[in-house]
């Protein structure tokens, strides 16, 4: 269970304080991971949880992943009454049946739930898109890649349940939101006809009154608010407490999510399984669905999984091609892992290829620069991004810059310009930059997607002209759209205005443009205010400590990049206290790509080189500056 990390996780961002089998991260980097320095704190005291042991990641500790090798779990989740030696036993036994044969990935599955990603139709084609220069010989006769969404049917886990138990599937791939127990595929059904959407509100209603019931709150008052706030009747939740409803729903709400009863002795064919979703990995508990597929009476060999809540914008495609060339599933797992991304089951598993030796060679025992060159030359997606991979561990920045930044500009791949995209962030080099200009413009939705992450990171006024332009351009992307409008507040609102003024107010292609300035402007003038707001609590050393901390902690999520010189100036002053100064510290070490980080760095030097530092507020300045060096 790891702690002071949560950078290293795709999204994780919980309060240290709130109890530790909660705010650590289970993660198996601590066994596969050889360069973390990580610090024992104590084993957990609750008798149900006494196998839970915390570790603290060391100041000095290398502050990104890159494991040295593979590592898996064999941790069947397990019931009252249930023998969990035995349930090894017949994982061990059933792998050594399915492994005496060999299997070529011919037959994919790929899976989106409802709320995902916002539900974003460009999304999703994206992610299509990618997969089919990912995987040709998935989308020509011999071979078969089929794609659910949950809009296909009001309860779409039945469908997704036939094509797991279907003889003959390989992989499946499932996207969506989850929990230790559940995999969510369907909401309320999407409806426009009255009848569904009278009964989505009544359904709705319902279970907010029965909810009101378990927790013993004013049932009347309750009411009264709904009919207040919706404008409906008494009629609506009269029938809360009927017998025949409340089971009605249950069955109903039952069948728009996969359960455990649904996956456990299921008779899942599928051989290897990635749930993109959150906390389905969750090891540390006794029961935890993912475990259900590879440690049950299924033909499942291994299978992916998060311990705690991911990002839903990961780029969860990354090098997926290299499992049809035989690339075990370990392997595969060391160049995309998170600190909450595990394997159950048996992470030597690979699909069957004539490649698969060479390739699994090449990844252990870091063939030489000319391999990966050749690679390079190969008329495959990702064995192109996995070549690009190593050679930037083998070639000078200057040699492998120009590479990547050709290959982004020439590549008919997505997830090859995505990986040289990705790779070429770690310089931040002029070619970097030209790629991330002209980004902002790719065909492939999740480069877009991920240019609005970068120019949100950054904040400085030279990329205004990028957001305001991709603003203009891209207001078909929904998620693309969303994140534009999270990170509008992060620049300076001059000169956002003033690209407003220069791209928008004079653009004839744009319908009600006044309009659109006059509430943007608004938006902007409002979010000023806010973050001048912040600027202040932050400032003042009278106001409760409680107060300070809640804006400074922020600044883990939003990159108000205005107030880098107040937090800055906090942690300067030696007067405050030592839990502010950590914190802004700790908050700043999130900024690892602003243009204010080397002000960060010279603040972080200038403690370190300080020796009446006091050695907690040295320890978090080390701390940041290492972050802040590994970018």
């Amino acid at each position: 269970m790891i702690r002071d990390a949560q950078f290293m996780t795709s999204a994780f961002k919980m309060n240290q304080k709130i109890r530790w089998d909660k705010s650590s991260v289970p993660s198996d980097r601590f066994y596969d991971d050889f360069d973390l320095k990580l610090k024992f704190l104590s084993r957990d005291t609750a008798n149900d949880r006494n196998n839970l042991y915390y570790y603290s990641l060391e100041a000095d500790s290398p502050h990104y992943i890159e494991m040295d090798i593979y590592s898996a779990r064999v941790k069947p989740p397990v019931e009252e009454g249930e023998d969990f030696s035995k349930k090894i036993k017949n994982y061990l036994q059933k792998i050594n049946k399915l492994r005496s044969q060999q299997y070529p990935l011919n037959d994919m599955i790929a899976s989106v739930g409802h709320g995902y990603n916002s539900n974003a139709i460009n999304s999703i084609t994206s992610d299509i898109v990618s997969l089919r220069s990912q995987f040709p010989s998935l989308f020509k006769p011999g071979g078969s890649i089929k794609f659910l969404n949950f809009r296909n049917d009001t309860f779409m886990k039945f469908n997704l349940l036939r094509e797991l138990k279907r003889e003959g599937l390989d992989f499946a791939f499932m996207t969506g939101h989850g929990t230790a127990t559940l995999q969510l595929i369907n909401g309320y059904p999407l409806a426009s006809n009255p009848q569904p959407s009278m009964e989505n509100v009544a359904r709705y209603l319902r279970s907010k009154i029965r909810d009101a019931k378990e927790s013993g709150r004013d049932i009347e008052k309750v009411k009264n608010d709904f009919k207040n706030s919706l404008g409906v009747s008494d009629k609506w939740m009269n029938d809360a407490f009927d017998k025949s409803k409340i089971e009605e729903d249950s069955i109903f709400n039952d069948n728009l999510d996969i359960q455990i009863s649904d996956i456990k002795d299921g008779q899942i064919k599928a051989k290897f399984v990635y749930i993109n979703s959150c906390l389905t990995g969750s090891f540390h508990l006794k029961n935890y669905l993912a475990g259900y597929y590879p440690f049950s009476d299924n033909q499942n060999i291994t299978a992916v999984a998060n311990s705690v809540g991911v990002l839903q914008d990961i780029w969860s495609t990354e090098l997926l091609g290299l499992l049809q060339h035989g690339v075990r599933i370990g392997n595969w797992l060391k160049h995309i892992a998170y600190l909450e991304t595990h394997i159950f089951g048996d992470p030597t598993f690979h699909f069957r290829s004539n490649r698969s030796n060479s390739i699994n060679n090449a990844i252990s025992t870091k063939a030489n620069v000319n391999y990966w060159k050749n690679l390079l030359n190969e008329n495959d997606a990702d064995l192109q991004s996995l070549a690009l991979i190593y050679l930037i561990k083998f070639l000078p920045e200057r040699e492998v810059s120009i590479i990547l930044k050709k290959i982004y500009f020439n590549s008919p791949y997505e997830s090859t310009r995505m990986e040289a995209f990705s790779l070429l962030r770690k310089f931040e080099n002029d070619d970097y930059f030209s790629v991330l200009h002209a980004a902002k413009n790719d065909p492939y939705e999740f480069i877009r997607r991920i240019v609005t992450y970068d120019l949100g990171e950054f904040g400085g006024d030279n990329f205004a002209k990028d957001f305001i332009s991709m603003y203009i351009s891209d207001p078909h992307s929904d998620r693309i759209n969303y994140k534009l409008r999270s990170i509008m507040n992060f620049y300076n609102p001059k000169a956002l205005k003033e690209e407003i003024d220069a791209q928008i107010r004079s653009n004839k292609t744009i319908i009600n443009s006044d309009n659109l300035v006059k509430q943007l402007f608004k938006n902007i003038e409002y979010n000023d205010t806010k973050v001048d707001r912040m600027d202040s609590i932050i400032r003042n050393s009278k106001l409760p400590e409680k107060e300070r901390l809640s804006e400074i902690t922020t600044l883990r999520l939003y990159r108000y990049h205005k107030l880098v010189p107040t937090v800055l100036e906090v942690i300067s002053d030696t007067s405050e206290p030592e839990a502010i100064r950590i914190a802004a510290l700790e908050a700043m070490g999130w900024f690892s790509l602003s243009y204010q980080r080397q002000n960060i760095l010279h603040t972080c030097n200038q403690l370190l080189n300080d020796r009446l530092t006091p050695e907690s507020v040295k320890y978090q300045a080390l701390k940041t500056k290492m972050r802040l060096k590994t970018g």
